[in-house]
C-alpha cells in the first residue's frame, strides 16, 4: 500500500539588535491546514503577508485563529521560496512592539484574517531602542 503524508512544520529565530536570543519550533494551526488547502483550490484566500508578535503565554493549540493577546502587526519584509521552504522576515524597528513578548504568528492579513502559525516562547523583552527582526521558516515535507 502506498501512503503519502504532507507535513507541515516550522521554526523561527528572534533576533534583537542582531543577536540570535531565540530559537523556537512552531504550530501550523488547524485554520492554517485549511488555508493551504484553499489556495491549493483557488487563490482566493490573500497570500501570508503579515507577522504579529503578543504577550500571551497560552500554549499554541491546533484550534488557535487569533494570538492570545496581541502588540503589534506589521508586514512581511520578505518572502522567499526555496524547494519546499518558505521563509518569512519581519524587522520589528526601535519603538515598535516595545514589550515583554511571549508569542508570534503569521496571518494573510493586517487584521483579522488567517493565521497560518502561531508559537509561543520565553519572554524576549524588547525596549524602545531595540530592533528585532524574526526569520521564520515553513517547511512542507
Amino acid at each position: 500500500m502506498l501512503s503519502e503524508n504532507l507535513v507541515m512544520t516550522g521554526r523561527l529565530k528572534i533576533e534583537v539588535n542582531g543577536v540570535t536570543v531565540k530559537e523556537v519550533p512552531n504550530l501550523v494551526v488547524t485554520a492554517g491546514k485549511e488555508y493551504v488547502a484553499s489556495r491549493i483550490d483557488s487563490n482566493s484566500k490573500a497570500v501570508i503577508s503579515h507577522m504579529a508578535v503578543g504577550t500571551g503565554s497560552t500554549a499554541p493549540a491546533a484550534g488557535n485563529t487569533t494570538l492570545g493577546a496581541e502588540v503589534l502587526r506589521k508586514s512581511l519584509g520578505s518572502s522567499t521560496v526555496v524547494n519546499n521552504t518558505i521563509t518569512y522576515v519581519t524587522t520589528f524597528a526601535a519603538g515598535e512592539a516595545t514589550a515583554a513578548l511571549t508569542e508570534a504568528g503569521l496571518f494573510n492579513a493586517s487584521s483579522g484574517g488567517d493565521m497560518l502559525c502561531r508559537t509561543t516562547f520565553s519572554v524576549v523583552n524588547k525596549a524602545a531602542d531595540d530592533t528585532m527582526t524574526i526569520t521564520w521558516v515553513v517547511t512542507v515535507s
